[in-house]
């Protein structure tokens, strides 16, 4: 399919379907990209229009999960393939509401008709899936929203709100055949999704936030805000490029809609319970996961979800300044210890070059003296970033796409701009900004001050040659109850696994203990005294 093709009838659209190259997703969505320009040039009837729409659903939904696998998860700034792939997708799914709307152009439907209402809801539902689409997208591959976006979904409820067909059941294929929803729940989706800070989820949590704000949305429902009644604490306007966001007296009007979450709360209470009595969330719906990481994201989610603000445990301060931020063991440990890592003593090893030395000037070697190793001392990058606000335990930093990729929950060591030591912290949050080009980072420092050592696991075999790996010490802050931890590279964490620990000139044997942190680069384990 080189050219856009000409489809007069739904026999000529399914066909064309039939051949798509799923085992190819890129030319998929090309193919499935030319489909819809030749439906909107050449447009069919109606009903025929939309048939075709609702059988190229469910392979773009297969093709764009495939695609998405080539940016998500990936550093920010997205290189060239990544970006492009990205928008390609997004680019089709602002086809497929714009097709819809098309297709519901041709239609001169009398309101009074039976078939008006289901007709409409389903079209409406459709511009919402999509246009929902292209937001969850953005915030799984960490981008800034388009402006209008919201403006756009508002649009497309407020439609259904006024033509009284905002809970009109609409069947939806995507999520099995029996399921259906309708305009109201669809559009509340995207409203919980959104209130619950997706730039500081991984992508794994986002895809789960999303299967459960689609689940739950029908337990909440939207109403008007009364300006009799009290102001509600979270509100969602209308006429604003805006999601649900706190009200204010100035910003109520005759556009205003509030959520009701009173039977989402009970439900996430109940929930909770099950799942302290060790029920598995699988057998809840919940998902494939483990009952400690459901337990830890729905105490995330409760907050926002039942619009019960939660305040912050240290106050956030306006600040002017700049951080310098590096990432990797190597450099954040020598930005830590100030000087170049050396195997401990009783673990150093030779290495290729400074055996072929031995070899080749092995008469200018003295017996009785070791052989010196020389260690490199590298120049690690450090980028400058712009403090835009910082608290007790975090910063919001701001800085241009040129320098270091980051990745969200990457470890991060920084020196703040009214400090001199360096702290260890997390990539907490992370976006790419689309209008000014730069990346907003959120970092959560971890609590005391680091130290540099090194750690290598033993299982029983000490002085078996193996090196030293980096590390950091922090250790205990008791006023806020964090315990002394140990942050290692991923990979070497086992429960109950001893290990030596070099702090300066001495070696002390340590079993670590309980993971308390984990990231991609990293993990933090809690560790005692062996013996």
């Amino acid at each position: 399919m080189t050219a856009n093709p000409v489809i007069p009838d739904l026999e000529t659209g399914v066909g064309l379907i039939a051949q798509l190259p799923l085992a190819n997703p890129a030319v998929a969505l090309e193919q499935i990209d030319l489909m819809l320009d030749g439906l909107k040039a050449t447009p069919p009837s109606a009903d025929v229009y939309l048939a075709i729409l609702e059988q190229i659903r469910i392979p773009l939904c297969f093709v764009a999960e495939e695609i998405a696998r080539s940016y998500h998860n990936k550093p920010l700034p997205l290189g060239e393939f990544e970006e492009s792939r990205f928008q390609s997708v997004v680019n089709t799914f602002r086809k497929m509401s714009r097709a819809y709307n098309h297709c519901a152009q041709g239609v001169h439907a009398d309101p009074n008709d039976p078939q008006f209402a289901p007709y409409m809801a389903g079209i409406l539902h459709r511009n919402l899936y999509y246009t929902g689409a292209i937001i969850h997208e953005h915030y799984r591959a960490r981008q800034e929203l388009p402006r209008g976006i919201w403006l756009d979904l508002h649009g497309y409820y407020e439609t259904a709100e006024e033509w009284g067909i905002a809970t009109v059941p609409v069947p939806d294929p995507l999520e099995g055949e029996q399921h259906s929803t309708h305009c109201a729940a669809t559009y509340i989706t995207l409203l919980l999704i959104d209130s619950a800070s997706p730039y500081s989820h991984s992508v794994r949590d986002q895809n789960l936030i999303r299967r459960w704000a689609y689940l739950w949305a029908p337990l909440v429902s939207i109403e008007p805000v009364d300006s009799d009644l009290e102001i509600p604490p979270f509100i969602v306007d209308l006429m604003q490029d805006k999601p649900l966001h706190p009200a204010s007296n100035s910003m109520v009007g005759n556009s205003a809609r509030r959520l009701d979450t009173s039977r989402l709360a009970v439900h996430i209470a109940n929930i909770q319970h099950q799942l302290e009595q060790r029920m598995l969330p699988s057998q809840l719906g919940l998902g494939e996961e483990t009952n400690s990481h459901v337990r830890k994201l729905l105490a995330r989610l409760v907050g926002p979800w039942t619009q019960h603000a939660i305040p912050r445990r240290f106050r956030r301060y306006a600040a002017t300044g700049h951080v310098k931020l590096c990432s990797g063991f190597e450099a954040m440990h020598l930005a830590i210890s100030g000087k170049a890592f050396v195997q401990p003593e009783a673990a150093r090893t030779y290495s290729r070059k400074d055996f072929e030395d031995l070899a080749t000037f092995r008469h200018m070697v003295e017996p009785e003296k070791g052989l010196h190793i020389r260690q490199c001392n590298l120049d690690f990058p450090e980028d400058q970033w712009e403090v835009i606000n910082h608290s007790a335990n975090g910063f919001r930093l701001s800085r241009s796409i040129a320098g270091q990729a980051l990745i969200h929950g990457q470890l991060l060591a920084l020196c703040p701009h009214d400090g001199e030591h360096y702290l260890l912290g997390v990539a907490s949050w992370l976006m790419q900004e689309t209008s000014e080009g730069n990346l907003i980072l959120g970092v959560s420092v971890l609590p005391g001050l680091p130290q540099a050592v090194a750690l290598r696991p033993d299982e029983g075999a000490r002085g078996n040659g193996e090196p030293y790996v980096r590390a950091f010490l922090l250790p205990g802050v008791e006023a806020i109850g964090a315990p002394a931890s140990l942050v290692i590279p991923t990979g070497i964490y086992r429960a109950e696994r001893p290990a030596s620990l070099a702090c300066g000139d001495s070696i002390q044997p340590v079993i670590l203990k309980h993971l308390l942190d984990r990231g991609p680069d990293f993990d933090r384990v809690s560790y005692e005294p062996a013996g």
